[in-house]
């Protein structure tokens, strides 16, 4: 298997504004997660969690330990900032580092990637043949579509395929749809269990089930890739329940196509070595 999204951190990096204060629902990860708490066997892409250049080098360093099993990282760059691109390749000297990902979706302006992103700096991850996680929300659809749309060439991958609440969503799947038919973008199966009400999740396979039917519509099983977003997903469920829920999810498909999900996949967006 390949996660293609987890996450590590130690607090007293400072940097996780997310995880700032005390109590509320967010309590229960306000704590270090390191590599021997990843309580899963698979090989791991590591995602960045926090909106700096130190939080990327932090990843690579647990990537660099001896039998580490991150296979890959995709970190974080200032794209608006003028020296990006000089950024991008000094990072991506070290083989671990796989794309970026800028928090779309605590930035407040929505269309900031087409208006404040250095073209310059998108052109270097092109030119690197490094990849675009895109955190994103439903009303960014359009605007990522129309990024999407203006870069074929810039592999994209849309994670948690876009939080997708509960309820009639029109607009996400509107939105969806659109970003499926070009043919470079990808889903992240993955972050789901944590935007279902708290009803749902009392029982979330039916709408788990509602969810992926209109993904592999979308995007076939050959452009979904499956993650856990551990540890945020144990606010709402531990990693092995997920992982029984994905099986239960998948029994329908063939085995090449579950193994496209839940490994193959990943391994080509992310160009993963065997």
């Amino acid at each position: 298997m390949i996660d293609s999204h987890c996450h590590f951190w130690h607090l007293s990096r400072g940097d996780y504004g997310w995880l700032d204060g005390e109590g509320g629902p967010l309590q229960p990860i306000r704590r270090d997660f390191d590599l021997p708490d990843y309580p899963g066997e698979a090989r791991l892409i590591a995602v960045q969690a926090a909106p700096s250049v130190a939080e990327t080098e932090f990843l690579l360093s647990l990537a660099e330990r001896a039998g580490s099993p991150i296979a890959g990282v995709v970190g974080w760059i200032d794209l608006a900032e003028d020296g990006a691109g000089e950024t991008l390749r000094r990072l991506a000297a070290n083989p671990a580092f796989k794309g970026v990902r800028p928090m779309l979706q605590d930035i407040a302006q929505t269309d900031w990637l087409l208006e404040e992103a250095c073209p310059e700096a998108l052109d270097t991850l092109q030119e690197l043949g490094l990849r675009f996680d895109a955190l994103v929300t439903e009303r960014h659809l359009p605007m990522l579509e129309a990024f999407a749309a203006a870069r074929p060439d810039l592999p994209l991958v849309v994670d948690h395929a876009a939080k997708p609440q509960p309820g009639a969503r029109p607009g996400w799947e509107e939105g969806m749809a659109a970003l499926a038919r070009l043919p470079h973008v990808r889903c992240k199966l993955s972050g789901l269990l944590t935007e279902l009400s708290e009803a749902e999740r009392a029982d979330p396979l039916p709408a788990l089930q509602a969810i992926l039917e209109r993904l592999l519509d979308w995007f076939g099983p050959e452009r979904l890739m499956w993650g856990s977003d551990w540890p945020v997903l144990t606010l709402a469920a531990s990693w092995q329940t997920w992982r029984e829920l994905t099986d239960r999810l998948l029994a329908p498909l063939s085995e090449r196509e579950r193994r496209a999900i839940l490994h193959d996949n990943a391994a080509g967006f992310y160009g993963v070595a065997p």
